[in-house]
């Protein structure tokens, strides 16, 4: 079991090499939520998540021979790329499994890293079976993402980073996926200050910490399904999770829904790119799965390489949600200037039209009509009603769809 004399001695091996990431304070979130809301802006470290921290710290402590066999490691992407990072740097060979849906850009940053990498099953639970596989017969050290007390020691140096910036902190909110972060981070944390609250957020479609602490045992559960794929493991291990039952306080899930608006708020108001994953302990702030009232809390974003195809999801559905993007069904003649007239009718208005679609063959659409399906921008919920006043005056059929 790692102690906190293993997170001093790894806080000073990574100086030379990982950034001591900011702790900013959000004026934003302190005020919808009445925190006082800190950021640790892990998203921002090299390799663009925490990661490296444990990998390099692992990697380090090695004995000559067993860099010189190399080493294997399991990963959705930022331990990857964290592992692949801190081999390179070391003069290392990293073989690196990652399940086969692992978002494109991940893949790509491992390789960059100078990695060998190797898809291999739908999770990272399939993943890790198949690298320790390959460990073995390669006579390969392993680097496990979190059951590891030298890259749990690594990652419990944000704690010590956050205590430094803020010593007066009352709660932390941690990402959960396999437990390695929380348990480094709240390992140090309730050692400088055994009165800090430390909160974890998980997944709700990846729980196993949460189930795993409520019934005193490790429960693997039978399927995972979220969108934060950084944090989907089903089983927590043996180290993290003894140091979660020791440590943490609480468990708390946030859904896809939420967890995707307060990735959407951080890029609107602080214009920070995070992951999923990464979001998620702010989500636990925002959703007020996490009350704390005029507390000083911080929220871990863990890291930052999101998958592009869904961050420009997540952004649409965001202007959706707050009525900066609208879809709407309109019904009219099928004859020449219809479909200009009712353009006409939103730019005069100010709208700035982003995609059409026509559909004449339906049922549902009376004979000699057609019906026009079109996305546009607004300025927000006073312009929609505008709008609607202006297709109600001209005797249009029509219908909000988002």
């Amino acid at each position: 079991m790692p102690t906190f004399k293993d997170v001093k001695e790894a806080y000073e091996v990574l100086k030379p090499v990982v950034k001591r990431t900011s702790l900013e304070k959000s004026k934003t979130f302190s005020k919808l939520t009445k925190t006082n809301v800190y950021l640790k802006l892990e998203n921002l470290q090299t390799t663009g998540s925490f990661k490296i921290r444990g990998a390099y710290n692992k990697i380090y402590h090695l004995s000559k021979k067993e860099r010189e066999r190399g080493v294997v490691c399991a990963s959705a992407g930022n331990h990857a790329q964290g592992v692949a990072h801190a081999s390179k740097l070391m003069g290392v060979k990293s073989t690196v499994f990652m399940p086969v849906y692992t978002p494109p850009t991940k893949i790509i940053a491992t390789k960059a890293y100078g990695a060998e990498v190797v898809l291999e099953g739908i999770t990272y639970d399939d993943a890790a079976e198949a690298a320790k596989k390959y460990a073995e017969e390669k006579k390969m050290t392993f680097v496990h993402a979190f059951n590891d007390h030298q890259v749990i020691a690594g990652q419990g140096t944000i704690g010590i980073e956050i205590f430094e910036s803020l010593p007066d902190v009352d709660a932390v909110i941690v990402p959960v996926g396999g437990g390695g972060l929380i348990s480094g981070i709240a390992l140090a944390l309730k050692t400088l200050k055994p009165k800090v609250k430390v909160i974890g957020a998980e997944a709700e479609g990846a729980q196993s910490m949460k189930k795993s602490l409520e019934e005193n045992k490790i429960v693997p559960l039978k399927s995972i399904n979220t969108i934060a794929d950084g944090i989907a493991v089903k089983t927590p291990k043996e180290i993290t999770f003894e140091l979660a039952k020791k440590y943490v306080d609480e468990v708390v899930t946030v859904n896809d829904e939420e967890i995707a608006n307060a990735l959407y708020m951080l890029l609107q108001r602080t214009k920070l790119v995070v992951e999923p994953a990464g979001a998620v302990a702010l989500a636990a702030i925002l959703s007020k799965k996490v009350i704390l009232p005029g507390k000083n809390v911080v929220a871990i974003l863990s890291g930052g390489n999101v998958n592009l195809s869904l961050l420009t999801q997540i952004i649409e559905r965001g202007m959706m949600r707050n009525k900066l993007l609208v879809k709407i069904s309109i019904t009219a003649l099928d004859k020449p200037k219809a479909l200009r007239d009712i353009l006409n009718i939103l730019a005069n208005l100010g709208s700035n039209v982003q995609a059409i679609s026509h559909d004449r063959c339906t049922t549902a659409v009376p004979v000699g009509y057609v019906k026009i399906v079109i996305t546009f921008q607004t300025l927000g919920k006073e312009q929609i009603e505008i709008i609607k006043k202006e297709l109600d005056r001209k005797n249009l059929k029509y219908q909000i769809l988002s």
